[in-house]
């Protein structure tokens, strides 16, 4: 059975073949992920059960669809400011959305998260 052929090592400026399949050569392995030590840390359990109750009792509309004229019930509990730029999980920081309005919300902040430099 035919192997496939070997190709270059994926990280910038290095052109060392690779046969194993890895992409990387032996100088420059991949990066295991690992999570930032600044990342706040999630509410939950009861305890986040509790505040979406409280959260949505008080308001149970979405509030971007009230910005728009729109009546639509909150399902998503949101972070204002995210906590992957640095908000906080405090009741003061979270807001109710819809989904479709949440998902757009979190796209927006995905694209925005690739665009930065790491903190």
């Amino acid at each position: 059975m035919p192997s496939a052929p070997p190709k270059p090592c994926s990280h910038p400026g290095c052109g060392a073949l690779v046969r194993d399949g890895s992409g990387r050569c032996a100088k420059h392995p991949a990066k295991a992920w690992a999570k930032r030590p600044d990342t706040a840390k999630r509410i939950t359990g009861r305890k986040l059960q509790q505040l979406r109750a409280a959260l949505f009792s008080a308001n149970p509309l979405c509030v971007a669809c009230e910005k728009l004229g729109r009546v639509t019930l909150a399902t998503q509990r949101d972070h204002i400011v995210s906590l992957g730029e640095g908000g906080a999980d405090v009741p003061g920081n979270t807001q109710g959305l819809c989904d479709d309005c949440h998902e757009a919300k979190s796209l927006a902040e995905a694209l925005r998260g690739r665009r930065l430099p790491p903190r």
